[in-house]
């Protein structure tokens, strides 16, 4: 499942093609039809990422750019197999299972075109029902204005271990299995630790950690954790493919740090790895 840089990313990406331009939509699917012709012809306002959740703003753009909300805003989550397509020259003809379409003409033939494809989520809600969507999230590390105090209040109402809770959306919205099992490894937690045995200075570190994790997967469009000292090299760049994360699906495979294999167990969410060593973890 996409993880919140990834959300983030599309967001800002698509604003360059959709913000302040009338968009044609349509379902090629057909299952989305009605949702589709009610924003056909509508100007895209903006576009506004939480956690893993789009949701796009419509409405008549004024031809100032600033624009009258309509009343629609279409929300995407694209769960486990949602995927976008983005083609800026003619398009290909769209699979099948391509629930929206989104294209921008410029004339003479020119435009830009978005398909999606596999959604959990693709669905017309009001803007009085967008606060409930978020308020439902916890803080987005990607959120300028998030309070990370949320963040460590929801840990100390939970007993299940911190490897589960920092899975949970209403705790911190964003975070998937390979962000959790490295932000674990670089603050040298045991995933297995009770979310609310977690001390604020804890909380602290990992969100901060996250932030800045999270910031570098946005703007590079991929995940890479690994500070490049510890695998011997100068810069992000160098990092070769299997250099780039320290835990997440290396079981057997040395640390990166202390040269102790790493472990993996299945609790009661997702496969988790770590290291026995640094994170002073037996496994499950």
């Amino acid at each position: 499942m996409p993880e919140g840089h990834t959300i983030h990313r599309h967001a800002r990406l698509q604003r360059k093609v959709l913000q302040s331009q009338r968009v044609h939509a349509w379902s090629p699917q057909g299952r989305f039809d009605d949702g589709a012709a009610r924003i056909d012809g509508q100007t895209c306002l903006d576009i506004q990422a939480h956690g893993k959740h789009l949701l796009y703003h419509w409405g008549d753009d004024g031809g100032d750019g600033a624009g009258q909300p309509s009343g629609d805003v279409l929300h995407v989550h694209l769960g486990l197999f949602g995927r976008f397509r983005t083609f800026h020259d003619e398009p290909p003809p769209p699979t099948d299972g391509t629930r929206l379409a989104l294209r921008v003409d410029q004339g003479d033939g020119q435009g830009s075109t978005i398909y999606l494809a596999g959604a959990t989520i693709v669905d017309l809600v009001t803007p009085e029902e967008v606060p409930d969507i978020i308020d439902r999230l916890g803080p987005d590390p990607l959120d300028a204005d998030a309070d990370p105090t949320r963040f460590y209040q929801a840990l100390s109402r939970r007993t299940v271990p911190i490897c589960e809770a920092l899975l949970d959306q209403k705790a911190i919205a964003g975070i998937g299995n390979v962000y959790r099992a490295e932000l674990l490894f670089r603050a040298a937690i045991d995933p297995n630790t009770p979310a609310g045995e977690i001390t604020e200075a804890q909380a602290t570190d990992l969100w901060e950690d996250a932030v800045h994790l999270l910031r570098l997967g946005e703007k590079s469009g991929r995940i890479v954790t690994v500070e490049p000292d510890d695998v011997g090299r100068r810069r992000r760049s160098d990092l070769r493919r299997g250099e780039r994360l320290y835990v997440y699906k290396r079981h057997d495979r040395p640390c990166h740090r202390c040269g102790t294999p790493i472990v993996q167990w299945e609790p009661r969410s997702r496969t988790i790895w770590a290291c026995p060593v640094c994170q002073q973890t037996h496994g499950g």
